[in-house]
């Protein structure tokens, strides 16, 4: 299928690994242009050389900073840009008791504050073009609490609802506005839930992951690329009418009807 996505321009941020690297290396096999963000300037170099791809721009930075976050926006202003995903790691693992108030304050940073500032933004550009895709990537947090991960149940559904909100006030020019909700994939921010249950349960890092493997009822971990064909879709023109949704990506964990 073709995704119509040749010459068009994407941002991606987290695009150091796991969901933000696949969707950046999809983008680029269909024919994209990427500005790949991330905070590790040697894992984006590695990026760059493996891609050996002139369609492919870099940005080391901290999109929790305002400088990141104003160098995005200014490589924005300078082209039309199809679609951002929105992307970042996750908050560290802890249970509603035991995670402290400084570690909600940065919480607040890192799952919900820059995301609104540069969806804003981003949305403020693409509408004078009337075109664009904005994709968060989330967690399926926002459909059911995940164990021991209280900052992301509290604060991604706050992301869902700026969305959702988003979504409805821009519609109208061409612009969509979704989220992903991710499983348990295997990627390196799995690692910190192994941890945790290894250390809560007294057993083997590998074991703790063969538990979360039980609970998938399809019955094993899917890899990034999986859900990176998604993204793309939900990024190309191919995705005009689909817009304020909220879609699990998660091998049947959500249990609610409407997962």
């Amino acid at each position: 299928m073709d995704l119509k996505l040749t010459g068009q321009n994407f941002l991606v941020t987290g695009a150091g690994s796991g969901f933000g690297r696949a969707v950046a290396e999809a983008l680029l096999a269909e024919g994209a242009n990427v500005m790949a963000v991330a905070r590790s300037a040697h894992v984006l170099e590695a990026f760059k050389k493996q891609s050996d791809s002139n369609r492919l721009e870099i940005l080391p930075g901290d999109v929790t900073q305002h400088e990141t976050l104003e160098k995005m926006l200014n490589w924005a202003n300078c082209r039309p840009v199809h679609g951002v995903l929105v992307n970042a790691g996750g908050p560290p693992a802890g249970g509603a008791l035991e995670v402290a108030d400084e570690q909600w304050d940065q919480a607040y940073q890192l799952v919900l504050r820059w995301k609104i500032y540069l969806s804003r933004e981003m949305a403020k550009l693409m509408m004078r073009r009337h075109y664009g895709r904005i994709l968060f990537v989330e967690s399926v947090s926002v459909k059911q609490p995940v164990d021991n991960l209280v900052l992301s149940n509290a604060l991604r559904p706050a992301v869902v609802g700026y969305a959702k909100t988003l979504a409805q006030e821009i519609a109208a020019h061409g612009i969509t506005v979704n989220v992903l909700a991710p499983g348990y994939h295997d990627t390196p921010a799995m690692q910190r839930l192994y941890q945790k249950k290894s250390d809560m349960l007294g057993i083997s890092v590998q074991e703790a992951r063969q538990q979360f493997e039980k609970q998938i009822p399809v019955g094993a971990m899917a890899g990034p690329a999986s859900l990176a064909s998604l993204a793309v879709w939900l990024l190309s023109p191919l995705a005009h009418y689909l817009t304020g949704q909220t879609i699990s990506h998660d091998g049947g964990i959500v249990k609610g009807i409407f997962g």
